[in-house]
């Protein structure tokens, strides 16, 4: 990362010191102003990515998950953030849990207990960030779905394939019970809904092979985007089939690209496009491109991932159609319009020496702008590398950009106006740098069950430095996975988290096996979304709100008031966290602020903040402020790599997985230390029993610090926009259809109207439940709402004997005293290694997938490092994987396998 500084420093040197070329108009806004407000942003607002590296691609319910947090910034001049965020998100979009995790040295560790209690057979996202990366959006944060399968608890196997049948959409579903059995002749009632009511319904029955057929039929197919299918076995209340609906639709959206922005007349370039299906993958394409009198001008197919590129040269007044056969079906799409007159940077060629630009117009345009100047920028991470002005003096200009010394990643080219307005773009990826080389060797090619295993593990890139990394070895016989699709920290780093959206098998284009991988990769650059910040914003001196800094520690703040609500400066607080033997006191400023800082310690723990050693303590009331986390971002692109069939793309893995915990070795590493807490829901209260799931559960604790529980629901409620003119919430979805029927309140089982929210205590409530359906209608029918929020409160403690009126206001809270207990860190915990060194050690059975992980690895000062552990029973090939960071910034990963016979 140094390096990236140096590159900076010289470029920027370099156009500033060169002559400019002398234009017959002179810029509004000199090159040399450009550049000072980009620097200014550039060095004030640094650039933090998130990158997670997992154990193994899925999991089972009651396994544990292991990960390592790798914190990546561009700047060194700053202290980056030391705490990293990762939630952990169900299907549904509801936030099931955020986890706090520590960093040193830019990485930490972290794991997950897939509690049977709580999780249930999904596809989870774990979205991962930092404070600062919040200032920024939710579109660059590490975002990766991990299926999870359920051995344990799950009464009911499926397994469902779509067709279209004309206008209907027929479903055909096989049912299992726990054991596998079939479950044939079995009467099913089923819905198609989407929202509250249903938009198709009937009854059926099962064949003697279990499988079921239902058609479903709809006005329209929008339904089904956010539809779901639920089927219900009749006398069984627990077999329940809940599938979504999108899956259904075979709607493919072809969308045209081309280079540099728009099509140009007469102008020669390449015209990229992209094939998505309603999954948000790619389809494979292949077509035509023909003029308004029907004759082909071009051909096209897609390099594997429904993207690709043909080069065309339009004409002026021409319109464009592409003929394509997608699923069977012959099918046109509109090319963009031709422009009579612009100006595009496309590129030509990219080597490691440098990238070379062109600057393209046609005749007529030529005309109008001929020796006038235009600006190019190149800025590549968060770093400006390029930076010149060139006056227009043909049709086609050259412009030769050195990239000699440049780290791998995306390159941003903008060509601009003096005016200061960006008029084209193009991405490019610099591939020709060297990345972090690890090698990993084992002592023996093969080995039996349970032998002890001897690996080394060298970085052989040419300047050794120390690097942080992480090694997983699982039984890929068990876990098999197209590494394709793994977001590995080359993959992650270099690439998504540069460009908005979903990216299909990021590790594609970076496997050297993949022949086309670098005509695909530039395909890519120039249909995915980059948008990390606009020049034109910049320039205009339009920056970034900044609402978080890098967080340092556990920071837990707030405002000493008196009653009257007048700020209280220099008032004394003492923090206590009795499991931690802690004690740390503070003052607060001249407006009450206070704030303890660097805080440490572990999640669930009970922190107190006392401000009764003031003199007029009695009077005294302390605001906390409250903990801001990022919305659950409900269109989320990855859900694309959402599994349907999860038993049948996992059973291998959940067989062995019924085995694992029936026979389990790790139950030594397991000690009980509490009683498991009770999980309210709203099916306690009658009024509410009729309603399915919630789609949302947002917990107590993301309430800590709310004073106003109105204000604090208008931020940490999912799925539900707020409307200020009618003070009145909705669901998101139908609101922003135009539908103006608002949500109902409950209070503990009461219906309840917006104006008694604030009188609820956010202290007192244990979890917020929203649901976004009703099935049977039990409470849309009675208050013709669209929606339920229902309100849960801790349960009082039972009565015992009649107390002292000391002992009730000893009971009564205290606004001078608050007792917390915010999200702390991680707890630690170590994977488990057993050790087979007797033969009574290996007369017990093995069944784990994750051989051997280890999160924090460090190279010596050889570049070297040793590791050793035990095989379990699997036969066949384990995979080891290794990922890591060296100071420089530089990323690595490699994939080893050896035998186990």
């Amino acid at each position: 990362m140094k390096k990236v500084n140096y590159i900076f420093i010289a470029l920027i040197f370099l156009f500033l010191s060169a002559p400019l070329v002398k234009a017959q108009e002179l810029p509004r806004i000199p090159i040399n102003t450009v550049v000072e407000r980009l620097q200014k942003v550039l060095g004030v607002y640094p650039i933090e990515k998130v990158h997670l590296h997992f154990d193994k691609p899925y999991y089972a319910v009651g396994d544990t998950l292991w990960f390592k947090t790798y914190l990546y910034t561009n700047q060194v001049e700053y202290q980056p953030s030391k705490i990293i965020y990762v939630d952990i998100i169900n299907g549904r979009d509801s936030l099931i849990q955020t986890l706090r995790i520590p960093l040193k040295s830019n990485s930490g560790e972290g794991h997950y207990v897939l509690d049977p209690q709580v999780i249930k057979q999904d596809n989870y996202r774990f979205r991962a960030y930092t404070k600062w990366m919040m200032n920024f959006g939710t579109d660059y944060m590490f975002n990766k779905i991990v299926t999870v399968g359920d051995a344990i608890n799950k009464k009911l196997g499926s397994e469902i394939t779509y067709t279209t049948e004309g206008n209907k959409t027929k479903a055909t579903i096989q049912f299992r019970d726990a054991n596998g059995t079939l479950l044939s002749r079995r009467k099913v009632t089923w819905e198609a809904i989407d929202g509250w009511d249903p938009f198709d319904k009937g009854k059926a029955e099962t064949d003697d092979m279990g499988r079921l057929n239902i058609s479903i039929s709809a006005k329209d197919k929008e339904p089904y985007k956010n539809g779901r299918l639920i089927v219900k076995i009749e006398g069984e209340s627990s077999l329940v089939g809940d599938f979504p609906l999108k899956n259904a639709l075979n709607e493919v959206d072809l969308q045209f690209f081309p280079e540099g922005g728009e099509l140009v007349a007469g102008v020669n370039k390449r015209v990229a496009f992209k094939a998505v299906g309603i999954s948000g993958k790619g389809v494979r394409v292949k077509g035509k491109i023909i003029n308004s009198k029907k004759v082909a001008v071009a051909e096209f197919e897609d390099l594997g991932l429904g993207m690709g590129y043909f080069v065309l040269t339009p004409n002026a007044g021409e319109h464009y159609k592409a003929v394509v056969t997608v699923n069977g079906q012959e099918k046109t799409y509109d090319l963009p319009e031709v422009k009579g007159e612009g100006l595009s940077i496309i590129l030509t060629s990219s080597t490691a020496e440098s990238v070379q630009l062109e600057i393209v117009t046609n005749d007529a345009h030529f005309a109008k702008i001929q020796n006038q100047p235009f600006y190019i920028f190149g800025q590549m991470n968060g770093h400006l590398i390029y930076g010149a002005q060139m006056t227009v003096k043909n049709t086609s200009t050259s412009v030769n950009v050195p990239t000699k010394d440049l780290p791998n990643g995306i390159i941003q080219f903008t060509l601009m106006t003096p005016q200061g307005k960006a008029i084209s773009e193009r991405l490019v990826f610099y591939h020709f740098a060297e990345n972090l080389k690890l090698q990993v060797k084992s002592d023996k090619a093969s080995y039996k069950k349970k032998e002890h295993v001897k690996l080394d593990i060298d970085n052989i890139t040419s300047k050794k430095e120390l690097a942080s990394l992480s090694i997983s070895v699982i039984d890929d016989s068990k876990v098999p996975f197209d590494d394709h699709q793994e977001l590995t920290i080359v993959s992650s780093l270099l690439l998504t988290s540069d460009l908005k959206g979903y990216v299909e098998k990021p590790n594609y284009y970076f496997d050297e096996k993949v022949s086309n991988r670098l005509e695909a990769l530039d395909a890519l650059m120039m249909t995915q979304g980059y948008r990390r910040f606009s020049y034109d914003d910049l320039v205009a001196e339009k920056y970034p709100q900044i609402s978080f800094l890098p967080e340092q520690g556990i920071t837990l703040s707030g405002t000493l008031r008196l009653n009257t609500g007048k700020p209280y400066p220099n008032g004394g607080l003492l923090l206590s966290i009795p499991a931690r033997a802690l004690k740390k006191d503070t003052y607060t400023d001249n407006n009450g602020r206070f704030a303890f800082e660097n805080l440490n310690f572990p999640d669930s723990v009970k922190v107190i903040i006392n401000a009764r050693g003031n003199d007029n303590y009695r009077n005294l009331v302390i605001n906390m402020d409250q903990s801001f986390y990022p919305a659950v971002d409900e269109n989320n692109p990855y859900k694309a790599n959402d599994i349907l069939n999860i038993d049948k793309e996992m059973s291998n893995y959940l067989a062995n997985s019924k085995n694992e915990f029936r026979k389990s070795i790790l139950i030594e590493e397991v000690t009980v230390t509490a009683s498991r807490k009770e999980q309210r829901s709203s099916r306690e209260f009658s009024a509410l029993a009729g309603l399915s799931m919630a789609d949302h559960r947002v917990e107590g604790a993301r309430l800590e610090g709310c004073n106003v529980l109105s204000m604090c629901l208008n931020t940490v409620l999912p799925a539900v926009t707020y409307d200020a003119q009618t003070m009145k919430y909705y669901l998101t979805r139908n609101y922003n259809q135009g539908s103006r029927t608002p949500i109902q309140f409950f209070l503990n089982g009461m219906p309840i109207d917006e104006s008694s929210l604030n009188s609820i205590n956010p202290a007192d409530i244990e979890v917020i439940e929203v649901f976004t359906r009703d099935e049977l209608g039990t409470v849309s029918r009675i208050y013709q709402n669209d929606g339920v929020v229902s309100i849960i409160t801790k349960k009082e403690k039972p009565k015992g004997p009649r107390m002292s009126l000391a002992q009730i206001e000893a009971m009564l809270p205290k606004a001078n005293v608050v007792e917390l207990f915010p999200l702390g860190y991680i707890k630690e915990r170590k994977f488990y290694t057993p050790k087979y060194e007797t033969e009574q050690q290996r007369a017990t059975n093995d069944y784990r997938t994750t051989i051997y992980w280890n999160p924090s690895v460090m190279l010596d000062e050889s570049g070297k490092v040793s590791l050793d552990y035990y095989n379990a029973d699997g036969n066949g090939k384990y995979k080891v994987v290794v990922e890591g960071m060296d100071n420089s910034g530089r990323l690595g990963r490699t994939v080893y396998y050896y035998n186990v016979n």
